[in-house]
């Protein structure tokens, strides 16, 4: 993608209305605590208390919006405390350019490696970092910054006792990811129906665990309703799967799909209904007509060998989402997993055990080629930059350009600038809108109080519809609050929007200077999933061979770390994609192609995975050799794609070859489905690989394949040079 079309994108970003359910009652219980810190700082003190209350009530309520697993309050605590301390330390070197600086790049750099941790600590760190900058503003003693700080944290302190006092939704988090996760496979379920082959996507799933780890003091308030469904999700994807596949479920034609449609259906159905539930935690009914699908006639049933066993186990498994979908999150129906006690919810650390997962997060990101180190490198380079270039501006608000820039950086090109884009436009709105306001009406400390809470309401309020219009309600909160301090519009509003400018400039020309690409790293991340990949197979193989508990929970853990890869492939395409530059290693066809590919041999271990037998079944024990070969393989694949060699399958090949001729002693799901993986891996290898005409004559290709890319509107530059 050329820079030119980059800079479209970016913008069309920024400016786009995301389309998402708005939390009115959340942005009002948010915004009431905002309006209870600063009534209370003007009546009790003065407005320039007022305005530190008002920050950290602001920052810890918007904190509270962010995806996260945790207890709101916890979340709006642990915002105020940070704030509060940054504030704190911040005022203590803010005298003297030589201790302030160091310090300021310290914080930031930390702040930047927090993205480690998630999106949430990150943004939670990187309000931090724009506290800090504000305390120039600060009064000139320790008790005064003492005094800020305090009551910087109890805007915190409110925002945790509205939400424990006044709980909107609780868990409702927890119960949308669920929910997503129910939904999703009822859609692969639907999908299928039409085409048998569909490969499944697996994010709800891998949401919906991330949301099910808890900490004991939340095992013990959870809803009944979130303790099963997930694993009921996770077991039903792949029988639908093997039930639609043509290959070892219904055949393509006749009675026998027409059959398999109507289960698909009814699954689809069912999950659906078992999502109303859990989303709403009130019983939904299914129609009479799908309850009817569901029963198996033993005498008439079309369905024959593999299929019909995929079709007795489907039906099993949805007459226990029929029970979860008519149980309404009631505690004496709702089902538990089994198993014991202790093996009953996934455990998260509790805020005081986090030290051992924050330093086992943060190290691996320690390397240059980073992209969260990158970022904190240069998150702390553009906040003491931004911070000296202010400090020598004729103006009274000149960390707002700092600010501009640290709020507006991510780890990735893209969210940057887009970031950037619409935090300038909503800027724009919002000073113009307040400044209506302030000369309409005239200075009033109170009545610019209320404007500001009011502000900050629609800031909550549409903080989930794009950056740009909550920015734009963010901005007329700032000039409300300066107005209640007693500044005079015509000096912040020219302010705000000039530095608003230069501290996007600085946040988009950081980002060129010391950039973190994920193009180049393509190769890589394909290799790594790849190689998980190969490891879930082979831990699916082994099971066919050894059927034991210990197996089963080795496939699941190959599983899980084939997801995370996945994922991480994923994101890295995505990015990749809306980067301005030329691809290297892999082109967009190419990299589309074998991604294909590697979905598709995620398919084949899927559907091999619903037929796993039990422990009292009879071994496979041909399928421990290709578990074996299909390990090595995938492995030393892995190796060749990142060093942009051809892979090869020899030990795959010969360990099927080695089968033939003895189909009668194993399982058709396990032999067809080892088939496909075979395909799969061939059909990577072809997108991956160079042949020696095309190593001898590459840069002719590559122009054939820019002329290809460039008539599809895919727009990506010449690769491949000096292969």
């Amino acid at each position: 993608m050329r820079w030119l079309r980059a800079f479209g994108e970016v913008v069309r970003s920024g400016l786009t209305i995301e389309e998402t359910r708005l939390e009115p009652l959340l942005a009002l219980r948010t915004a009431a605590g905002v309006a209870i810190v600063v009534g209370s700082a003007l009546w009790l003190a003065s407005p320039a208390y007022a305005a530190s209350a008002a920050l950290g009530a602001y920052s810890a309520g918007g904190a509270t919006f962010q995806r996260t697993w945790r207890p709101r309050k916890v979340i709006a605590l642990a915002a105020g405390a940070g704030l509060a301390l940054s504030t704190f330390v911040g005022y203590l070197a803010a005298g003297r350019l030589v201790t302030f600086l160091p310090l300021l790049a310290v914080w930031a750099f930390a702040a930047g490696m927090a993205w480690a941790l998630g999106s949430t600590a990150g943004i939670v760190a990187t309000t931090t970092v724009g506290s800090m900058l504000v305390t120039i503003t600060l009064p000139t003693s320790v008790g005064r910054a003492l005094e800020h700080a305090g009551v910087i944290a109890l805007g915190g302190v409110a925002q945790a006792v509205l939400i424990l006092l006044f709980p909107v939704r609780r868990w409702g988090a927890h119960r949308d990811a669920l929910a997503d996760a129910l939904a999703a496979v009822a859609d692969y379920a639907r999908r299928l129906r039409h085409d048998p082959t569909a490969p499944f996507e697996p994010e709800p799933l891998m949401t919906a665990r991330d949301a099910a780890a808890v900490t004991p003091s939340q095992a013990r308030t959870r809803p009944p309703v979130l303790h099963g469904p997930r694993g009921l999700a996770e077991r039903i994807a792949p029988v639908v799967a093997a039930l639609a596949d043509p290959d070892v479920g219904a055949p393509a034609e006749g009675p026998g799909r027409d059959r398999a449609r109507e289960l698909l259906a009814a699954a689809a159905d069912v999950l659906d209904a078992a999502a109303r539930t859990v989303r709403r935690g009130t019983p939904t009914e299914v129609s009479a007509r799908t309850a009817e699908v569901l029963h198996v006639d033993e005498e008439h049933e079309v369905l024959e060998g593999p299929a019909r066993q995929a079709a007795e186990r489907l039906v099993e498994l949805l007459c226990e989402a029929l029970e979860i979908a008519g149980c309404g999150g009631a505690r004496d129906k709702a089902p538990t997993p089994p198993g014991p006690p202790s093996a009953q919810f996934l455990v998260r650390p509790t805020m005081f055990r986090l030290l051992p997962v924050v330093v086992r997060a943060v190290r691996p990101e320690l390397r240059q080629d980073s992209p969260v180190f990158r970022h904190a490198v240069r998150l702390a380079a553009v906040a003491t930059l931004g911070y000296l270039i202010a400090s020598r501006l004729p103006v009274d608000h000149g960390y707002w350009a700092p600010i501009a820039s640290v709020m507006v950086m991510r780890p990735d090109f893209h969210r940057t600038y887009a970031r950037a884009v619409a935090r300038l436009a909503g800027t724009l709105a919002g000073v113009a809108l307040a400044t209506g306001m302030v000369r309409a009406l005239g200075p009033d400390a109170h009545v610019f109080g209320a404007l500001a809470v009011v502000s900050a309401g629609l800031s909550y309020t549409l903080i989930r519809t794009g950056y740009a219009y909550s920015q734009c309600f963010t901005a007329a909160y700032v000039v409300f609050l300066l107005g209640m301090g007693g500044q005079a519009w015509d000096q912040t509003v020219p302010e705000r929007v000039v530095l608003t400018l230069l501290g996007g400039a600085l946040a988009m020309l950081a980002y060129v200077v010391f950039p973190a690409w994920e193009t180049p790293r393509l190769p890589s991340r394909l290799a790594d999933w790849l190689a998980a990949n190969g490891r879930y197979g082979a831990a699916v193989l082994r099971s066919y061979a050894e059927p034991t508990r210990e197996r089963r929970a080795d496939m699941r853990r190959a599983l899980l770390a084939s997801r995370e890869a996945r994922a991480a492939w994923q994101e890295a395409y995505d990015q990749a994609r809306q980067e301005p530059v030329r691809p290297r290693g892999l082109t967009s066809r190419e990299a589309e192609e074998a991604e294909e590919a590697l979905k598709g041999f995620d398919r084949a271990a899927m559907v091999m995975e619903s037929h796993v037998p039990h422990g009292d079944s009879r071994f496979a024990p041909d399928a421990e050799r290709l578990a074996e070969a299909l390990e090595a393989d995938t492995a030393q694949a892995a190796v060749d794609v990142r060093e942009h060699r051809n892979p090869d399958w020899g030990r795959v090949e010969e360990a099927l070859h080695a089968w033939e001729g003895a189909a009668e002693d194993r399982s058709p799901v396990l032999r067809r489905g080892a088939e496909l993986q075979k395909r799969a891996l061939e059909d990577l290898a072809t997108a991956v690989s160079r042949t020696p005409l095309e190593r001898d004559v590459g840069s002719t290709r590559e122009e054939q394949r820019v002329r290809a890319a460039v008539a599809e509107g895919d727009g990506s530059g010449p690769a491949h040079r000096g292969a």
